[in-house]
């Protein structure tokens, strides 16, 4: 099942990102269940959260994923969704 996880960071925690980026591409590296994922950008097109689309089990383990995530860890998100979703294109 892939499940679209979207994350919001707390108001200015760039620092934060930047200090826990490199654990978190290792964790996508090591875990090897991320089909793509990428940063959301502000206006002024810094990282702002994050846009992470899972390919798990279920929904249990794409919870498991994303509290596992360095980011999370770290307490850089304000906001957390994540929800089932169908690939249709692309």
């Amino acid at each position: 099942m892939r499940f679209a996880l979207m994350t919001k960071d707390k108001p200015g925690a760039l620092q934060v990102r930047k200090d826990n980026r490199e654990a978190h591409l290792a964790y996508i590296a090591e875990t090897g269940v991320v089909e793509m994922a990428g940063p959301l950008l502000d206006g002024d097109g810094q990282m702002c959260g994050s846009l992470i689309v899972l390919d798990v089990e279920d929904a249990a383990a794409a919870q498991t994923w994303a509290d596992n995530d360095p980011y999370a860890k770290a307490g850089l998100f304000s906001d957390v969704t994540l929800t089932a979703w169908k690939k249709v294109i692309g």
